[in-house]
This record gives C-alpha cells, sequence and structure tokens, in this order.
C-alpha cells in the first residue's frame, strides 16, 4: 500500500480524527500481542524491525548487521515472513531457483549475503536456522510478532518520516501505540536525517536507549552525473529513491511511484519502456523493485544500489557482542 498523506500531518487531521476510534482498537490488539510470551528458540535472536507500517531501511540494516556479526565471528542466518510470497515455509531461499512470487523480494535479497528462511510460523524457521549453521538469527521484522522470544530487538526509522502523525494505523502508520512499543526495544536505528527521527530519537535518549546513526550510500556513485532516466519504485517511500537519484545527479525525466512490493506487470513496463524510449532516457529502479521484474526485463533496467553505513559503529559492536557472547 502507498501511505495516505494525512499519516504525515498532524493528528488533528479530519481523516485521523474519524478513523482514531478503529486505530485505537487496532492498536490496542496489536500492542496486547506483543506482549505475549514467545517460544524460546534454539539460538539467540536478533529482531530488525520498526514502529511502523511502511519503508524505514529494515532490509538493508539486517544487511548491515549481519556483516557486522560475522565480522566479529558469529554466523548468522536470516529469518524472514517472506512477505508478498506464496509458499509458507520453512524454506531455505536459493536465489538462483525461487523468485520474488514465491519468496518474496526480501528474502532474495537477503539470500545473496548469508543464509536466509522464509517462515510464516517463525518458530519452525528459527529451527531450521539453526539446524542450517546459524549462532545467530537475524529476524527481518517481526518486531510486532510475539512467536519467537528475542535476545535484542532493534527498532529502524526513517529520520524523514519518524513515526508520522504518531497514531495507530488506520488513522496513522503505527503499528501499535508508541509508549507500548518502547519496552520491547533495546536501541534505534536512525536512517537519515530529518526532524521526525530527531523527535524519536531525544525519546530514545530520555530512556537510556542508544541510537545508531545510520546512513544510505549508494554504489557506484560518479556513474549517474547527467544521466537521463526514468526512475520508477515500488518500496515503501519511492521519493526517497528518486532523491538520491537526484542527489548523484541524475536527471530524472519521468518518475513513476507504485505500492511497496507491486508485482510489475508486462504492460506497466511497455508503458514505462517506451516513455523511456521516446525521452531518450534509461530505465532504472531499486534492488528490491529489480527482483520483482519479469526476467526477461531486467536486462533493460539498470539498478540503484545502497548499503548501509552506520557513524559509529564501534558503538554498535559493543552492543551486539554484549548481547551475542561467543560460544
Amino acid at each position: 500500500m502507498r501511505p495516505p498523506g494525512f499519516w504525515s500531518r498532524p493528528p488533528s487531521h479530519p481523516l485521523a480524527r474519524l478513523l482514531a476510534p478503529a486505530g485505537r482498537l487496532y492498536g490496542g490488539l496489536s500492542a496486547d500481542r506483543m506482549d505475549r510470551a514467545g517460544a524460546m528458540p534454539p539460538c539467540p535472536v536478533l529482531c530488525v524491525g520498526n514502529f511502523t507500517l511502511g519503508g524505514a531501511g529494515k532490509t538493508p540494516t539486517a544487511l548491515a548487521l549481519a556483516r557486522l556479526l560475522r565480522e566479529l565471528g558469529r554466523a548468522p542466518a536470516f529469518l524472514s515472513r517472506g512477505y508478498g510470497g506464496r509458499i509458507a515455509g520453512p524454506l531455505i531461499v536459493d536465489p538462483a531457483r525461487h523468485a520474488a512470487a514465491e519468496v518474496g523480494d526480501e528474502p532474495l535479497l537477503l539470500a545473496r549475503a548469508e543464509t536466509t528462511v522464509i517462515a510464516r510460523d517463525r518458530p519452525a524457521g528459527a529451527r531450521l536456522c539453526a539446524e542450517a549453521g546459524a549462532e545467530v538469527i537475524v529476524m527481518d521484522d517481526g518486531l510486532q510478532n510475539p512467536s519467537l522470544t528475542k535476545t535484542l530487538s532493534l527498532a529502524v526509522v526513517d529520520g524523514g518520516a519518524g513515526n508520522g502523525n504518531g497514531l495507530p494505523f488506520p488513522a496513522g502508520p503505527l503499528r501499535a501505540p508508541l509508549a507500548r512499543q518502547w519496552p520491547h526495544v533495546a536501541g534505534l536505528v536512525l536512517v537519515g536525517e530529518g526532524a521526525p527521527g530527531e523527535t524519536l530519537a531525544a525519546e530514545a535518549g530520555g530512556r537510556g536507549l542508544p541510537v545508531h546513526r545510520a546512513r544510505l550510500v549508494p554504489g557506484e556513485g560518479s556513474g549517474w552525473a547527467g544521466c537521463r532516466v526514468v526512475a520508477f519504485a515500488g518500496i515503501g517511500r519511492p521519493e526517497k529513491f528518486f532523491q538520491t537519484l537526484r542527489s548523484l545527479g541524475a536527471e530524472i525525466v519521468a518518475e513513476r511511484a507504485f505500492s511497496d512490493h507491486h508485482p510489475f506487470r508486462p504492460d506497466e513496463l511497455a508503458v514505462l519502456s517506451a516513455l523511456a524510449a521516446r525521452e531518450g532516457a534509461e530505465l532504472v529502479t531499486t534492488e528490491k523493485d529489480a527482483v520483482r521484474l519479469p526476467a526477461e526485463a531486467r536486462a533493460a533496467v539498470r539498478v540503484l544500489r545502497v548499503a548501509l553505513t552506520f557513524d559509529d559503529e564501534a558503538r554498535l559492536r559493543r552492543q551486539l557482542e554484549a548481547a551475542f557472547p561467543r560460544a
């Protein structure tokens, strides 16, 4: 879904006020569910989640954290629900064999780096991770899922979006009231800059929680200057992708935003290709969108790859070492 505009406006907005009762019901049920005790996993679990619906940068964060765990001598494996895929699992993802329609787009990206298991039954998925050799399970999303006991949970926050209007879905983007979610996290990963994110960072600091500031750094930075592109994306915040391209010097002649996890149809891609040809431009999308493209269309689309870097990586390493000591 595309986040409605009123989610980023004051909570006094008429639509937010109209939907507030439904939000209180949904948020209360979600918070009660978070408070349930989970099953003990076969090995420690690092949960990478967020307070809100929509994209905050969880997948790049999960990849960066797995890299740090590997450098610290711990063997990580990813556990994902496999959102958008039709296979329930538990299943080890094979990027050479599986498609996004089967396992979801994010697991395909994760599986390029480490063993990745999809499972709607998280305890069953955790057991498969351990059988595959995992010493630490990196759970991509799942902060609000109580089925597994987590060793350490980090909430990823988009600096430009924060927690929106501060109301639970559908009145706002929160998955549960923020006050009920704070006790479940041991720190924030603040991605990018912005006043909304700084507000949450200040509250985290007041609660004694570490704030790990991070940035998404594009690859191939010098290769975009002066390029005419038709940019399209089906992620949580497509505007971030468009802005990144502009910051790299690309000339966006047209941009098209789709809903998160959008399955691109051949007719949609044909329209985009015709537009690019007419404008003398290249088609460009995100790495997450690229794995959802039909195989025959990928060669004609350029991909902007990004990686997450931390401002104070040593501080984060210390938190990971304390939470996941060597066996």
